[in-house]
C-alpha cells in the first residue's frame, strides 16, 4: 500500500511498513520504534524559535505596523490612535463602501433577508435567482460565456487553479504573482515554471521548458499572470503573453483583482484595456476592491465554468454567499456600469497624485494603473520611524512594505487613491512625501531598532 493509501481503521501506512509492525492501538509514542529511536519534535516549539519572516517582528509591530485599528466611517479621512488621519491603504477605488446607494441597498437587503440565507453549499441547497442573475450580468459584462461566483477572493483563486490542473499539466506563471495564486501553484501535483517579472525573454525559456515537459506527459500548459500587480502596480503584459499562444498552445489566466472596475472600458478590466479580453480563458475578478465587500468570481467558456462548479473544492463544499452580499453586488454592478463618473474622480486624483509625486522628485516606479507605490531607500528601522513620523506628524497612513518582500535597503509606502478622496488630500501628501524623503536621505530616521509607538 503506497502513501497516502489508508489501511484498517483509517491509519496511514507508510511504504515499507507491514500492517502488523504494530498494533494500530497503542499509543501514538509508541510507533517511534518504526522510525528509530530518535526524540521526537514539538510543532509549537519549532513556530515559537521561528516566526516566518513578516511575523519575525510580531512583538515590535502588532498594533500599529501590522494589524492597525483604523476607525470610523470607511474613507479618505478615519481615526487612528484616537487621532485624525488621511488614509490611503483603504482599496476602495470606486468609493462604494460608503456610497449612499450603496449603504441602502445593502441595510435592506440584510432587513430582507438577514445573513443566513441561503443555507448550505450551493450544489445542495444554497441556489438562488439573484446567484444566477449575478453570474449572468458578470458574463455579459466581461463579454464571456459564464461566471461562477466564489465565497472569497484569495480562496477561490487558489482552488480555481488546483481544479483546472492535473498531476499531467504544466503551470508557467509570473515571479511576482500574489500570494494566492503560488497557494494554488502548490496545490499542483505536477510541474510549474516560473517567469520572471513581466521578462517576455525568461517567459519565452519557461514555455520552451513546459512543452518538452507536456509532450511527454500528454498534458497542457497553463499560464498565470496579473492584469495589474497590487504592490508595484505595473500591468501584466497581456497582449505580449497572448501573441504567443499559437506557437505553444497554452490556456490563460489572469487575476484582475487590481484591474476589474478600475481599468479598461466602464471597468471591464485589464485584458480590456490592452484589447486582448477574448484571448484571456479564465478571468478573475474580485469583489473587495473596487466594489468594497467580499467575495468574487471567475469567467470562461461554459462548459469549463460548469466543470469547476463540480470540482472546486473550496465552493462545492462551502456555504453560498450570503443574500445581503449578492443583492449588494447586483447594485455595485450596476453602479460600475452606470455611473463613470466614479471612475472618472478615481483617476483625475490618479493622475494628480502620481504626477505630483513625480514632479516632487519621488520615486513611483514602473506603475501604469491606479496602485501607487513611492520607492525611497533604507532598512526595516528606517521605514518604521518614516511610518510612525507621517501618522503622529503629518496625520497620513499608508501601508509600508520592506524586506522580505522587497529587496533589502528598500522601502516601499503603497498609495491606494480612491474616488473619495480630494484635490487638497493629495497636495497634502505630496508636501508631506517631499518632506519626509529630505528627512529620511539626510539621514533624520537612522536607528539600529524599529521605532517604538
Amino acid at each position: 500500500m503506497g502513501l497516502g493509501e489508508r489501511g484498517m481503521n483509517g491509519w496511514l501506512l507508510l511504504p515499507g511498513l507491514q500492517a502488523g509492525g504494530f498494533s494500530p492501538h497503542e499509543p501514538i509514542n509508541r510507533n517511534r520504534r518504526a522510525f528509530g529511536a530518535q526524540s521526537m519534535n514539538d510543532i509549537f516549539d519549532k513556530i515559537r524559535k521561528d516566526m516566518g519572516p513578516i511575523g519575525r517582528h510580531a512583538k515590535q509591530s502588532h498594533g500599529y505596523f501590522s494589524f492597525p485599528k483604523l476607525e470610523g466611517e470607511l474613507g479618505a479621512h478615519m481615526n487612528f490612535r484616537g487621532k485624525p488621519v488621511l488614509v490611503w491603504s483603504l482599496n476602495n477605488y470606486l468609493g462604494l463602501a460608503n456610497h449612499p446607494e450603496v449603504r441602502a441597498v445593502d441595510a435592506q437587503a440584510a432587513k430582507d433577508w438577514g445573513m443566513a440565507y441561503p443555507m448550505g453549499a450551493r450544489m445542495m441547497s444554497g441556489q438562488t435567482k439573484y446567484h444566477e442573475q449575478l453570474e449572468n450580468e458578470l458574463s455579459a459584462f466581461m463579454g464571456k460565456e459564464d461566471s461562477f461566483l466564489l465565497n472569497y477572493g484569495y480562496q477561490g483563486c487558489m482552488s480555481a487553479i488546483e481544479a483546472l490542473l492535473s498531476r499531467h499539466d504544466v503551470l508557467v506563471y509570473d515571479s511576482e504573482c500574489h500570494a494566492c495564486m503560488i497557494d494554488g501553484a502548490r496545490l499542483h501535483m505536477g510541474k510549474r515554471f516560473v517567469f520572471q517579472h513581466n521578462d517576455m525573454d525568461s517567459f519565452d525559456k519557461q514555455l520552451e521548458s513546459a512543452r518538452k515537459v507536456v509532450e511527454g506527459t500528454g498534458g497542457g500548459i497553463l499560464v498565470m499572470t496579473e492584469g495589474v500587480f497590487g504592490m508595484a502596480g505595473d500591468q501584466g503584459k497581456l497582449k505580449e503573453i497572448v501573441e504567443r499562444k499559437a506557437k505553444y498552445n497554452f490556456r490563460l489566466f489572469v487575476d484582475d483583482a487590481h484591474g476589474f472596475g478600475m481599468m479598461g472600458r466602464d471597468g471591464r478590466g485589464t485584458a480590456d484595456a490592452q484589447g486582448v479580453q477574448d484571448h484571456v480563458d479564465i478571468y478573475f475578478g474580485t469583489f473587495a476592491k473596487a466594489m468594497a465587500s467580499i467575495g468574487a468570481f471567475i469567467s470562461g467558456p461554459e462548459d469549463i465554468m460548469m466543470y469547476m462548479r463540480y470540482n472546486m473544492r473550496s465552493q462545492t463544499f462551502a456555504k453560498s454567499l450570503p443574500m445581503p452580499i449578492v443583492i449588494g453586488a447586483l447594485k455595485r454592478l450596476d453602479m460600475i456600469r452606470t455611473q463613470p463618473e466614479l471612475s472618472e474622480k478615481l483617476w483625475s486624483i490618479t493622475k494628480a497624485l502620481q504626477s505630483g509625486l513625480k514632479n516632487a522628485g519621488l520615486d513611483i516606479g514602473k506603475t501604469n494603473s491606479c496602485v501607487t507605490p513611492v520607492y525611497m531607500k533604507g532598512g526595516v528601522p528606517e521605514a518604521t520611524n518614516v511610518v510612525v513620523d507621517l501618522r503622529e506628524n503629518y496625520g497620513i497612513f499608508c501601508s509600508i512594505v520592506v524586506y522580505p518582500v522587497i529587496p533589502k535597503g528598500e522601502i516601499l509606502l503603497r498609495l491606494i487613491p480612491t474616488a473619495s478622496h480630494s484635490m487638497e488630500d493629495v497636495q497634502r501628501t505630496i508636501d508631506a512625501f517631499k518632506e519626509v524623503h529630505a528627512k529620511l536621505t539626510s539621514g533624520a530616521y537612522k536607528s539600529e531598532t524599529i521605532a517604538a509607538f
